[in-house]
């Protein structure tokens, strides 16, 4: 899941870095357009069969422009294992352990790292980061979609 506020010309960059990671925003669904953006949303996005479980070029886009995300793959028998990993737009990775359901769960030694009960508590919430709406600035001519003032989730105006 994909989020935040990005302008018309980042929305373009994006586009084409989800279109070469050949994903959709369904499972098997058909190859992302730029209309299959829900606006108030974040863009969810799918694949099957990811080297590594990991988006790299598209990934390395988000953490450097500060672009909101969150990522679960599942596991590869004796390559990796399941995880969530969050970016809160802030430059940072964090990988948190899961099942292949997707509840976070917590190793022992991070465990004992953590501390107490609170930390604890701070890492589930952590890992359970709420992807913000997508949101996109500006006129995308290319992509033939018009362009109008509207309001996103919280209610602030934008240009769609």
């Amino acid at each position: 899941m994909i989020g935040g506020s990005l302008s018309a010309s980042a929305y373009t960059e994006l586009v084409a870095l989800i279109s070469d990671e050949g994903l959709s925003t369904e499972w098997d669904g058909e190859a992302f357009a730029p209309h299959h953006r829900a606006v108030g949303r974040p863009l969810s996005l799918y694949a099957h069969e990811v080297a590594w479980g990991r988006f790299g070029e598209l990934e390395s886009w988000c953490v450097e422009r500060l672009v909101p995300f969150a990522r679960w793959s599942g596991g590869y028998s004796g390559q990796w294992g399941p995880e969530r990993v969050v970016h809160q737009g802030d430059g940072t990775l964090t990988s948190y352990a899961t099942t292949e359901d997707d509840i976070v769960v917590i190793p022992q030694e991070v465990l004992e790292t953590l501390g107490s009960f609170e930390a604890t508590l701070a890492h589930f919430a952590a890992a359970d980061f709420t992807v913000p709406p997508l949101v996109v600035e500006g006129v995308l001519p290319q992509f033939g979609v018009s362009s109008k003032s509207t309001l996103d989730a919280e209610g602030l105006p934008h240009v769609e």
